[in-house]
């Protein structure tokens, strides 16, 4: 699917055959593939570089070859191995091994993963049927490789095979799935390497898990989240079914949150093919899925044998494009769009493992044919476009421009700028009778490489200028006019960076720390759904990418446009417990598929909920600072605006803070203006305050110019509160609220290296240390000209106007050209900007060469503008993606069916306090609602 520039979406890799010396382990398929950290240092006399360790498989068929029998033929188990073959990486060679000790029993089948430098072993079928349920343990720390079984105690997951296992977190060892020789499984079991003696715990984890099956895969990301991807239902002869095997789709996402709960997810985007007996494996953010079969001799075949889950984007993507539709059908290679490279990856039952950037698949089945060849990818990431403090962003190389080159002899963890991915290494204990697989033993070392309007809407507000105006006289700030423009061009004399204001140290959450080498990248693809009202519940087939340099309305703000939206998401209530008012709101409005707006406009917490949640709240902001330090990865969103079916929306696309969603390895950070102008004002701001509850370290709000009393006393807050809580009751609600408001955090540093506010940087603004310096609680009346201008302030309308401009939102508050951003991120040492404050059509906008971006995140805002939300999600890797959402169209009847239906009483508002004007458009020079006239 090519894309608006002529430049496709980065795909999957190519596989091609890699040629090895020494002793091939020859045809087999059911066997394991696994990676194994190198022991050492580099250029020791003990070093032992990257290997992979093949373990077991079948040798022979059940029935002999036959078309029909690449996918439905048996193993037969007399062709069962306990075989251990190794293949150096560097020198690209193969080698049978003899470990000492006890061996497992030959088995095909069965699940292994790698805990630093030792490969367990586990389940399985062989020629005596199941195996065990034993862990083996294949120690290579030492020169020769030993066989130890590892003692657990109690139940534990029991015979079975077509399972997975994978090592979770560098601590939890995960068995799921399977067949025990009577019917598929969906079981969870977890074993704690940390903990002993070595205990199973079954598990049962929150959320929507994958229903029984086996020939599922499985792979730990690094930060923790396991991938289970595809199977069958294990409906076959074997399992004492009929033989038709339903292969099954997507992927599901199962992760441990920080109180140990495990939760399993539904994996974003559509793949490509359902498919079992395949093989997956992460490199970096991105799961590499090859092969499969589809059931009646039948195998996954063409472009789609090859697919990746990029797990920062939320999409999947094959050989030929991002997919948003499942395939269907099959090129030749003679014919149009076929690849005849394809047929290499045609193959079920085989094995992969990665190195770095390097995939590795080995052996398998292909029509009644066991394989022994040995595939390899490049999955090397495309140089970025960088964002340095004082140069603009470069064009990126294109993801198709480069071959994946073959590893060099010498080494393909070596090379300039090659950085490898290792797993953990580990010291075994010497014991003969039980294996040490403790966390104790391990040295965890993650060198990581991730790949990342046509008309103004309504005349100026008077109300909402004459209150910036009164607020600005009460900061002690003069007005600033074009003719003194120059001579104040940057106001006084800024105090000096203090070391603190760059260096306070984050919260540990436990994340890794991000290499200080990263800069700052602008993904150059938006990811959007769609509106589509025609695929109206199929919202798979409605996301797609677009260039950011080709978004139709990136560069004017608000203005009328062709109505359009997708259809409503499907319903999906998320359960919560209740312990307190936050969970009592949690598990009332986080629901992302499943929130409708209520029948009732009666507020379904009272007054006394509400000041107990804002005294929980307050009581966790006055202990932050006024400038946060947030870790990377973190998604941000703009301002809401009470449109809270929007925050559902977006919670809905692109994940939620929520048992059932991402919240254990991604932050959120909110920019403010969560109230005013939408119909559900309350909502938005109790949900967000009860989620700052539930997650203190990892849900993050600042302030904007509408968490301010005298603000939200005219655009529609205030009158919500008593409309929907009472008089008396909702005037209490409004000034609890507004009192926690002072006290919120006033700006966000992310890695050191972004700043995210509300408005912008102004004229007084040159370091962070002016923003740290500002003392909390803090009102918009007694605020000085650095937080008028942190909550008010904009960017001029195009890089081309430098300097300061009088801005139209009021007297005394100022415009500021990309001269300014520049200087205030070199004096900071800053590569980007990430402010929200106002409305933009494509939901983000960028500035200053693309060190500062405008965002905002309600569609179709005051119900007129028509214009995209969007989020941005930065990754580990510092790499941003932009992610939309589109207005839903008008359902011209009921009010109560669209997420942000606005009252009468609101609807007045807007139409006598209309929003801001449109950015990048000059006033007429008679207009009546023109600054100068007013």
């Amino acid at each position: 699917m090519e894309m608006e520039d002529g430049e496709p979406p980065r795909i999957a890799p190519a596989y091609t055959p890699c040629t090895f010396e020494g002793e091939s382990p020859g045809p087999r398929c059911g066997h394991t593939l696994t990676s194994v950290a190198p022991v050492g240092e580099p250029g020791s006399a003990n070093y032992i570089g990257p290997r992979l360790i093949l373990f077991g498989g079948a040798t022979a068929l059940e029935g002999g070859a036959g078309p029909a029998a690449g996918a439905a033929a048996g193993i037969r188990l007399a062709g069962a191995t306990a075989d251990v073959h190794c293949f150096d990486v560097n020198s690209r060679t193969w080698n049978k091994l003899s470990p000492v000790g006890e061996p497992p029993s030959p088995r095909a089948a069965h699940a292994a993963t790698a805990v630093g430098t030792m490969v367990v072993i586990q389940g399985g079928i062989g020629p005596a049927g199941l195996a065990t349920d034993d862990l083996h343990v294949l120690d290579l720390t030492q020169t020769r490789p030993k066989w130890h079984r590892v003692v657990v105690q109690g139940a534990g997951p029991g015979p079975r095979y077509g399972h997975v296992m994978a090592l979770v977190g560098q601590r939890f060892l995960l068995s799921i799935s399977g067949n025990d020789g009577k019917r598929p499984l969906s079981d969870v079991w977890s074993l704690d390497t940390a903990a002993k003696p070595y205990e199973w715990k079954k598990l049962d984890p929150e959320g929507e898990g994958p229903p029984p099956c086996m020939y599922a895969t499985a792979s730990a990301r690094h930060d923790g989240l396991l991938l289970l991807c595809g199977g069958r239902d294990g409906n076959s002869v074997v399992s004492g079914g009929d033989g038709n095997s339903v292969p099954l789709p997507g992927a599901f996402g199962l992760a441990r949150h920080r109180d140990g709960r495990w939760e399993w997810a539904v994996a974003p985007g559509v793949s490509p093919s359902a498919r079992y007996q395949h093989a997956a494996v992460f490199v970096g953010l991105r799961l590499h899925v090859s092969g499969g079969a589809l059931g009646g001799g039948r195998m996954v075949e063409d472009a789609s044998s090859v697919a990746v889950l990029d797990t920062a984007a939320g999409v999947w993507c094959d050989r030929k494009a991002m997919v948003s539709v499942a395939r269907t059908g099959r090129y030749s290679a003679d014919a149009p769009g076929g690849d005849a490279s394809t047929e290499l990856t045609r193959r079920c039952r085989h094995a992969a493992a990665s190195v770095a950037d390097i995939i590795f698949v080995y052996g398998g089945l292909r029509g009644g044919v066991l394989l022994d060849d040995l595939l390899i990818a490049d999955d090397t990431p495309p140089e970025q476009p960088t964002l340095p403090p004082s140069a603009p962003a470069k064009e990126p190389v294109s993801g198709s421009a480069r071959k994946p080159p073959m590893p060099p002899r010498s080494g393909i963890l070596g090379g300039e700028g090659r950085q490898g991915v290792a797993v953990a290494s580990a010291v075994a204990a010497p014991d003969d009778r039980e294996e040490d697989i403790g966390a104790e033993h391990a040295n965890d070392h993650l060198h990581e490489v991730d790949e990342e309007s046509a008309e103004q809407l309504a005349r100026i507000n008077k109300e909402e200028m004459e209150v910036a105006r009164r607020a600005m006289e009460r900061g002690g700030s003069g007005d600033l006019t074009g003719d003194d423009m120059d001579d104040r061009r940057y106001g006084g004399t800024p105090p000096p960076p203090t070391a603190a204001s760059l260096a306070r140290s984050a919260l540990d959450d436990g994340r890794s720390e991000t290499p200080a080498f990263k800069n700052v990248t602008l993904y150059r693809r938006a990811v959007v759904v769609a509106a589509d009202p025609a695929a109206a519940g199929s919202l798979g087939g409605l996301v797609r990418q677009l260039s950011i340099d080709h978004l139709e309305n990136e560069g004017r703000r608000i203005s009328f446009g062709p109505e359009g939206g997708a259809g409503p998401p499907k319903l999906l209530n998320r359960q919560m417990s209740m312990q307190g008012v936050h969970k009592k709101v949690l598990q009332t409005l986080l629901k992302p598929r499943a929130w409708k707006p209520p029948t009732k406009r009666q507020f379904f917490l009272d007054v006394h909920g509400v000041v107990e949640l804002c005294d929980l709240a307050e009581n966790i902001f006055k202990n932050e600072p006024s400038v946060l330090q947030v870790r990377a990865p973190v998604k941000i969103f703009g301002d809401l605006h009470g449109q809270f079916g929007d925050l559902m929306r977006l919670f809905d696309e692109y994940g939620s803070p929520s048992t059932a969603g991402d919240i254990a390895y991604i932050d959120y950070l909110f920019l403010g203006d969560y109230v005013d102008r939408g119909a559900h004002s309350l909502e938005t701001i109790i949900l967000l305050l009860a989620l700052k509850i539930e997650h203190p370290r990892n849900v993050h709000l600042i302030r904007g110019n509408h968490e301010a009393a005298d603000i939200n006393a005219l655009f529609g807050f205030r009158i919500e509160c008593i409309e929907r809580m009472g008089e008396q009751a909702g005037i209490w609600a409004w000034q609890r609220i507004n009192q926690l408001f002072n006290w919120l955090p006033l700006a966000a540093l992310i890695e050191k290296k972004i700043i995210c506010m509300h408005g912008g940087i102004g004229r007084s603004i040159q370091h962070v240390s002016q923003i740290e310096e500002l003392q909390r609680p803090i009102s918009m009346e007694a605020g000085s000209m650095v937080l008028m201008d942190l909550l008010w302030s904009d960017p001029t309308e195009n890089d081309s106007i430098e300097g300061l401009r009088p801005n139209a939102r009021g007297p005394g508050l100022v415009t500021f050209g990309p001269d300014r951003v520049m200087e205030f991120c070199q004096n900071n040492d800053l590569q980007l900007i990430i402010r929200a404050h106002e409305c933009v059509m494509d939901g983000f906008e960028r500035f200053a060469a693309g060190h500062l971006i405008t965002l905002f995140s309600a569609t179709n805002y005051c119900g007129t503008a028509n214009n995209a939300g969007a989020i941005l999600v930065l990754g580990r890797d510092l790499v941003v993606f932009p992610k939309m959402i589109h207005p839903l169209p008008p359902t011209g009847n009921s009010g109560s069916s669209s997420p942000d239906y606005q009252d009468e009483w609101m609807q007045e508002l807007n139409s006598q306090r209309p929003p801001t004007p449109t950015r990048g458009r000059p006033q007429p020079a008679n207009d009546r609602n023109s600054l100068a006239f007013i």
